[in-house]
């Protein structure tokens, strides 16, 4: 009775005109998003996070959130009619979609792809809703040396989450932490990197640098280089409906691939992307008819579609229940949450509990406007990715400078934000370097700090004893075997490519 009484005051606050005004928003430019090829919902997240600071902390949420898992849906409509993954989740559902969609059943396939959104999003929720409480509160327990050892855990873990380079991966980390230890010491109040410089005594604002890092970037790349317009399948409404046989054989696949997803949203990797592949194979592996995979099964459209919306949906669990994100996404909600002052974590429940179940609510409400919007409308998404780069991306440029300016009113805020795109595009672009570990540095770097500092307090200094805390202990060990098997798998990475240099030679 405890968690309907919750849910339902969650219905009640974001059952406001003003609540669903923001929900709706959020999921439109979330399917938007995930139509358009190239900007991908964390450069949309990071474009909009300046408004949704004007705003209550539970609307702001509500509007990045609605991004975050809009996407999700989105990405699936260029897929299957242009063969275009708006979204790298998609990618699998361009094998058998498109060839779907070349034999005059893209209407099937759309629509199979968000009933099976649906019920993969709608089964994460309750996941969420009865596991992230219960996560909460047994970490209640913890103290600063535990969140010292987690957060710890978690830098070395995430540090290489969107895969490449290790040692690039590290090294975005460590800039992310120097990074935020700029401005005032939280402990003895002096001012520490700030060459001097009193727009940097309060530190760097995470708004430009997420902003910078993935806005900017994301528009410098897209201008920068070439997209060529592809021609769009026509769908009719008629024809979305799948024929008895197709729902039947979708069927199996939506609820594989939604166990799929749920377990996979969970871990520290790109849950999503890696959750479509599984499910994908599962789905091949145990056909009657394997040899019709990649030519237009629906299976392969129904069970990645259905993996990616659980797994996006539950990686939210160790973000509210932790405070931990597994994803560049969930960090911009992280930012998010510390701007408006709320920090997500075990007391988040406790503490913000309205918060709490109105963001679960939303969830709902967001998860039935994307089977309303993406169903029907089908047809007028699709055309959204005939629209040239050089009509959107001056209007997406004004509004990243109109968002950064607003939240300080601040001139220097503009050039941290133009410096940091600079940055991000030549990271991405001709460095390789991925920015979401610096990020994560940024953003969980000062929570270290914070948690080591109180720890070292509680125990006068000696380490010693806050390493003999279990807990403590556990997770340290498994960022030292993590860190170990990383550069080990490095290092060997190298000395591979170096023999196989010597024998090319």
């Amino acid at each position: 009775m405890e968690y309907m009484d919750n849910i339902l005051n969650g219905f009640i606050l974001v059952g406001t005109p003003e609540k669903l005004l923001f929900c709706f928003i959020g999921v439109l430019v979330g399917t938007v998003v995930g139509v358009l090829p190239g900007l991908g919902p964390v450069g949309a997240m990071a474009m909009l996070f300046p408004l949704s600071l004007q705003l209550d902390p539970l609307s702001g949420i509500i509007l990045l959130a609605g991004i975050y898992y809009g996407s999700m849906y989105g990405g699936s409509t260029t897929s299957i009619l242009l063969n275009v993954p708006g979204e790298a989740t998609s990618m699998m559902t361009c094998i058998d979609g498109h060839q779907m969609a070349k034999k005059g059943r893209a209407g099937a396939a759309l629509a199979v792809s968000a009933i099976g959104s649906w019920v993969a999003g709608t089964v994460g929720i309750v996941v969420v809703m009865f596991m992230a409480p219960w996560l909460g509160r047994a970490a209640l327990s913890l103290g600063p040396p535990e969140f010292f050892a987690i957060t710890l855990c978690g830098l070395v873990v995430l540090s290489n989450v969107t895969g490449g380079s290790v040692f690039k991966a590290f090294l975005g980390v460590i800039l992310g932490m120097m990074l935020s230890t700029i401005g005032m010491d939280i402990i003895t109040g002096t001012s520490r990197f700030t060459f001097g410089t009193l727009e940097l005594s309060k530190g760097i604002d995470i708004v430009p640098i997420m902003m910078g890092l993935f806005g900017l970037s994301e528009i410098f790349s897209t201008v920068l280089n070439q997209y060529n317009v592809k021609d769009v399948v026509k769908v009719k409404f008629r024809d979305l409906y799948p024929r008895k046989d197709e729902l039947k054989s979708a069927v199996k696949p939506v609820m594989r691939g939604t166990l799929v997803g749920l377990p996979i949203g969970l871990l520290p990797c790109p849950a999503a992307f890696l959750s479509t592949i599984i499910s994908y194979k599962i789905e091949r592996s145990l056909s009657k008819k394997p040899e019709n995979f990649g030519k237009g099964a629906i299976e392969g459209v129904a069970g990645p579609e259905s993996a990616n919306n659980a797994a996006s949906t539950t990686g939210m669990i160790p973000l509210l229940s932790l405070g931990l994100p597994f994803t560049a996404s969930m960090t911009i909600l992280l930012g998010a949450f510390m701007v408006h002052g709320v920090s997500p974590g075990p007391l988040f429940m406790t503490q913000h509990a309205d918060l709490f179940w109105g963001v679960i609510a939303s969830l709902y409400i967001g998860n039935v406007l994307l089977l309303i919007l993406n169903y029907p409308l089908v047809g007028i998404f699709a055309s959204l990715a005939a629209v040239p780069p050089k009509i959107i991306m001056p209007l997406i440029t004004g509004v990243v400078f109109i968002g950064v300016y607003t939240v300080n009113n601040s001139v220097f805020d503009l050039w941290l934000a133009l410096l940091f795109g600079l940055v991000g595009y030549m990271m991405k672009e001709h460095l390789d370097f991925k920015v979401a570990p610096l990020i994560i540095g940024f953003v969980l770097g000062g929570i270290l700090e914070k948690s080591l500092r109180q720890g070292l307090v509680m125990v006068d200094g000696n380490i010693l004893m806050m390493l003999q805390r279990p807990v403590t202990s556990v997770f340290l060990t498994i960022a030292a075997i993590t860190l170990i098997f990383q550069l080990g798998r490095f290092f060997y990475t190298r000395m591979y490519s170096n023999r196989q240099g010597k024998v090319a030679v």
